[in-house]
């Protein structure tokens, strides 16, 4: 019976691979799925060999103190898919770590799947040579994705964006505020992102922002979802000394819910505005990174995108405004969400540019990406017959 490993690197990782796993095993009950996972995979049917938290660790500091755990994983796994060659190989994102176990298990002749193309179109696009040395073929959440690779003698193919299927059709106003118990007055959702540097950087021209409309727009509301009670408190510290004059409902998760109660959305760049488009709702982007960050990107040309916010992204242009760095300023922030309340056609407008990118990322990945899985063990043992 074929067998497959999976190597899954964080929590996406493990809500994909389970989602390939159960799709898999719908066409083929007989395919065994084994390796490095968590509780969403081993749910579909999953041997793990140890859990993905093992290599889910973030940050420099925090990869320089497990490194050497991060060092002996890597040889267990490379180790076990060598001693016992399975038919297909597939790393899910975690480049960093993936990449690595996969270059040396094609150089054994194993047939190797990278399921999340890296954003290497967005940024050192140099380190395509690091999947071409890796991957037999790539499995594209983004529809320009496939073509980038094609450029660079890699083999892809788009199968679709996972969250585009979780979410089948915009959210209603009515909706997202029944959920979270709000009423119908005017209001904006804000987002200044889910790790405590974002809050920092984003967090007070946000809670400005949020003033300067509350002067503009009477009876307005605000609501913000967090990750965490530590990035929570950091907002609530900052919309007091802003001394916003309007009331801000915070909510524990629920981001989805959130933004569907809202009129519009304004939020830090990132999968956030993805979702946004999602669920159907304008929004205004902004993005900072630290002052040397910024320099260096700029001094060294590493990143030579036009737009950097998702949907304009897909759309190929400026279809959201999004504010970066310096632009990301009170005077340029403010007056790009009171221009929603204010363009009843312009709203319209957008919202079916939305309608249609949504279409465009609705291809039931799970299925398609089983469907590679399943075509690549098939073609690899028709060689070895």
């Amino acid at each position: 019976m074929p067998r497959i490993v999976i190597i899954a690197g964080e929590a996406s990782g493990d809500q994909l691979g389970a989602g390939l796993i159960a799709a898999a095993k719908a066409i083929d009950p007989d395919i065994v799925f084994e390796g490095v996972g968590g509780p969403k995979m081993e749910a579909a049917g999953f041997r793990s060999w140890f859990s993905y938290e093992r290599l889910a660790v973030f940050g420099l500091f925090e990869v320089l103190k497990h490194l050497p755990d991060l060092l002996n994983a890597g040889k267990d796994v490379k180790q076990r898919i060598l001693n016992n060659p399975p038919d297909l190989v597939i790393g899910i994102d975690a480049p960093d770590f993936n990449l690595r176990v996969e270059k040396t298990v094609k150089a054994a002749g194993i047939p190797v799947m990278h399921y999340v193309c890296p954003s290497i179109w967005a940024w050192r696009e140099g380190r395509v040579k690091h999947i071409s040395a890796a991957a037999d073929h790539v499995l594209c959440l983004l529809p320009f994705e496939p073509e980038f690779l094609q450029r660079h003698q890699v083999s892809g193919e788009f199968v679709g964006h996972p969250l585009a299927d979780d979410i089948a059709e915009p959210l209603s106003l009515a909706t997202g505020r029944s959920i979270l118990g709000l009423d119908a007055q005017r209001r904006v959702a804000i987002l200044p992102g889910s790790r405590m540097s974002e809050v920092q950087r984003l967090g007070p021209v946000f809670a400005e922002t949020a003033a300067w409309l509350a002067e503009r727009i009477p009876g307005i509301r605000f609501v913000a979802p967090f990750a965490n009670h530590k990035t929570r408190e950091a907002f609530q510290a900052l919309w007091q000394s802003a001394g916003v004059n309007a009331p801000l409902d915070c909510v524990d998760g629920q981001t989805r819910e959130a933004m569907a109660a809202a009129d519009v959305v304004l939020l830090a760049s990132g999968t956030a505005t993805l979702e946004a488009m999602l669920v159907g709702r304008p929004m205004v982007v902004a993005y900072k990174v630290s002052p040397i960050s910024y320099w260096l990107v700029r001094l060294l040309n590493l990143v030579k995108l036009k737009h950097f916010s998702m949907p304009n992204l897909l759309a190929g242009e400026g279809i959201v405004p999004e504010m970066i760095q310096h632009d990301a300023v009170v005077e340029n922030l403010g007056p790009a969400v009171l221009a929603y309340y204010q363009s009843a056609d312009g709203n319209r407008a957008l919202l079916e540019r939305f309608a249609g990118l949504q279409g465009v990322l609705r291809q039931n990945a799970s299925r398609k990406s089983a469907e590679a899985a399943i075509r690549m063990v098939a073609e690899g043992l028709a060689r070895k017959a």
